[in-house]
């Protein structure tokens, strides 16, 4: 049976050790794949806000967690500092999503909150009158938005924000996203975001010398947040997800082709 995606040339960003969803699934599809990493994951500057953060987890009432990432960077603190799930005994946790909602349940913890759209605007409208006079860790990457820590402040909640993980330009990339973008023969006709740091990233690897004309690109966005990214930078998705998700991504790439 013929696929749905035969031979399009696909150009995914996702740091390394995650691009294999979205890859696996646009390759199943029978899209060509070419993986480039716009992100890498490194330690944050200093553990000792996350440390101290995470020894005193139990006079915490709520922890966010907004990524994937954030949650393998929060369980790979614990072990280093030998402390146990009894640390999580009465705290509520939230995802701002499936994949997250996933990787916290593979620990064996209880996820509380997952919004219905999977954004930090959602996330504060789920916890609405649940925070109020109660404290609240988020843990996150260190260039994320402010949204969720400025509004919680707003309904009343006391929130302490700690950086879990750092997302930088992998300077590996750069010389490769050049050298496919200059070339026909590997030049992708859609470009996947799945974050604002992709965007971002892909756009500073890039540079504006080497910036070709992505209009003739399909530039594919995994929601609301990434899409509004591009736009900071003068770039239209040609297409987004319905659903916030990898799956959804690879969703909306079909139906775009099928259009």
């Amino acid at each position: 049976m013929p696929s749905n995606l035969s031979n399009l040339r696909i150009l995914v960003g996702r740091a390394r050790h995650q691009a294999s969803a979205l890859s696996s699934g646009l390759r199943a599809k029978g899209a060509q794949v070419l993986e480039i990493p716009f992100i890498e994951i490194r330690p944050p500057r200093s553990y000792k806000p996350l440390d101290n953060a995470l020894t005193n987890l139990d006079q915490y009432d709520w922890l966010i967690l907004t990524s994937v990432n954030g949650v393998e960077a929060l369980w790979s603190r614990l072990k280093k500092l030998h402390l146990t799930k009894k640390k999580f005994n009465r705290l509520k946790i939230a995802a701002i999503g499936p994949a997250t909602r996933k990787a916290i349940r593979e620990h064996g913890l209880k996820v509380h909150v997952m919004p219905r759209e999977y954004v930090a605007e959602s996330v504060v409208e789920s916890l609405r009158g649940k925070v109020k006079g109660k404290r609240v860790l988020l843990a996150r990457a260190k260039v994320a938005r402010d949204v969720i820590a400025a509004q919680l402040r707003k309904l009343g909640a006391q929130v302490d924000v700690v950086e879990a993980y750092q997302t930088v330009v992998p300077l590996k990339s750069r010389t490769r996203l050049r050298a496919v973008l200059k070339d026909p023969k590997r030049h992708p006709q859609v470009i996947t975001f799945t974050s604002s740091s992709t965007v971002r990233n892909f756009l500073a690897m890039l540079g504006r010398k080497n910036r070709i004309d992505l209009k003739k690109v399909c530039l594919a966005s995994i929601g609301p947040i990434t899409s509004a990214t591009l736009l900071e930078f003068g770039l239209q998705a040609n297409l987004q997800a319905k659903d916030y998700t990898i799956p959804g991504l690879i969703q909306a790439i079909l139906g775009h082709v099928e259009k």
